[in-house]
Order: C-alpha cells, then sequence, then structure tokens
C-alpha cells in the first residue's frame, strides 16, 4: 500500500524529543514524506542541526527549543499554529533500573513529568490546531513497559502505562471529531542514548541491556511504524501497534546468542 501525501490542510508535523534516536529519525521520514516538520526538544543546538540537515535535503523544517513539562512554554508555542496536521508525542525516556523497595521518587517524578505530563501539556495545547486542521492526527510513542511490567523498572512502566491510558482515553473522548489518535509502543529500541541516560552514563550497564541480540529495533524502524501509521488514509486510525525485534517475545524474554 502506498503512504498518502499529506494534505495541504495537514501538512505540518510537530515531533517533541526530536534531537536524537526516535524523534529524529520520525523526523527525517515525516520530512522526506512530505511533511513541514516542526522540531522541538530541550536541545536548542541539536535540533537546528538537524532542520539545516532537512532544509539542505530539499524538504521543510524549523526548529523550536521546548521543555515539554513547561506549561507556559508549551502554551506560548502552540499560539504559532492555527492547524497542525499531526503531532508526535516523543519526548520520554526512562531513569533507573531499582527495584520499588529502593527506587528514587525524584526519578519517579521526573519519568512521570516528561512522559505523561509532558504528553498532556502538548496534546492540550495543540489539540485545537489539530481539530483545525480537519485531519488531524495524534501519535503517542509510548512503550511495551505501558502493556507489561518488569522488575526494576516500576518506575518507567507505571509512567508508560499512564501515557497508554491517556492516548486510549483520549480516543474515545474525542470520538467524532477529525482527529485520530495512533499509540506507537516499541520494544527494545537500541539508540544512542536511552539507556546510557537510564543508567546515568554507565556505559557497562547500558551495553549489557542489548548484549547478544543480534538485532535489537533502530530508532529509524520505529520511525518507519510511525510515518506508516500517520500516512494510512484518514478514516484508518491504527489504534495500537506494539512493534518488537524478532528475538524479543516479551519484555522479559530475549533471545541472546552468548
Amino acid at each position: 500500500m502506498t503512504a498518502a501525501a499529506p494534505s495541504a490542510a495537514s501538512r505540518i508535523a510537530v515531533v517533541t524529543g526530536a534531537s536524537s534516536g526516535i524523534g529524529a529519525a520520525t523526523a527525517r521520514q515525516l520530512a522526506a514524506a512530505g511533511y513541514r516538520v516542526v522540531l522541538t526538544a530541550r536541545r536548542k543546538d541539536r535540533i537546528e542541526a538537524l532542520a539545516e540537515e532537512l532544509t539542505k535535503a530539499g524538504h521543510s523544517a524549523t526548529a523550536y527549543a521546548l521543555d515539554v513539562t513547561d506549561r507556559a512554554a508549551v502554551d506560548e508555542f502552540a499560539t504559532a499554529f492555527k492547524t497542525i496536521g499531526v503531532l508526535v508525542n516523543n519526548a520520554g525516556g526512562a531513569l533507573g533500573a531499582d527495584p520499588v523497595a529502593t527506587g528514587d521518587p525524584e526519578d519517579w517524578r521526573r519519568m512521570y513529568e516528561t512522559n505523561v505530563l509532558g504528553t498532556l501539556n502538548v496534546t492540550q495545547a495543540l489539540l485545537p490546531a489539530l481539530t483545525a486542521s480537519g485531519d488531524g492526527t495524534v501519535v503517542v510513542v509510548s512503550s511495551t513497559a505501558g502493556h507489561a511490567t518488569y522488575e526494576g523498572g516500576a518506575g518507567y512502566v507505571a509512567a508508560k502505562h499512564a501515557e497508554h491510558v491517556l492516548a486510549e482515553t483520549l480516543r474515545l473522548e474525542i470520538v467524532g471529531t477529525p482527529v485520530r489518535v495512533i499509540e506507537i509502543a516499541p520494544g527494545m529500541v537500541k539508540t544512542d542514548e536511552f539507556s546510557l541516560t537510564r543508567f546515568g552514563g554507565d556505559q557497562e550497564k547500558a551495553a549489557k541491556v542489548y548484549e547478544g541480540v543480534a538485532e535489537p529495533l533502530t530508532a529509524d524502524d520505529v520511525a518507519d511504524t510511525i510515518t506508516w501509521a500517520v500516512t494510512r488514509p484518514s478514516h484508518v486510525n491504527i489504534d495500537l501497534l506494539v512493534v518488537r525485534p524478532r528475538a524479543q517475545a516479551s519484555n522479559t524474554k530475549v533471545h541472546r546468542d552468548l
């Protein structure tokens, strides 16, 4: 099936967390699909470099430094748009892998604020513009952690479960409006920063996550599923797409060649 070209009214796509990993890959693929991409992240230098890369390649891209947990800043950002076609809620991440008994409440708070409240802030602020487009799409990049638990992951799992419920509930609440709600739930994805950030920069611990796994997912793999879902015909809603590498059967069952 070929991808549907974005209409003039819906050709703007906002991507949060676009400074690296899945967010940057998604911005590249949506730009290639014909969208005018708006790149947001806290690291201004990263998104400005990506915007320049995309512009030189003949695409339309704008960088906007934004912390999705800052509601006032998000509301200010939203005033720039009368209509947008796509919002990709990608900003988020994991911190720590401690059991519930010893988990750091500050890590839990930060994960909840970024993954859940960040998604809430941007979605609420841009929902009027998405609706005004007449053909809007909200994408929530959650995780398989939002659908099953695993030891040492309670804080991240709780946040991603909340993000999943946010997407599911929003879809119920806005049915009948011209806005789709899509959830993409990746499993094991190997990016430059996810596990390194989770383990506070500890390279050894980060590497062990992927040890023996021949082909974990890449950021481009996930971006491909996001772009595919977004470019389906307007009447087609991909409610939930779970994507894992072949070597991963569940959050706790992974084949490793060791």
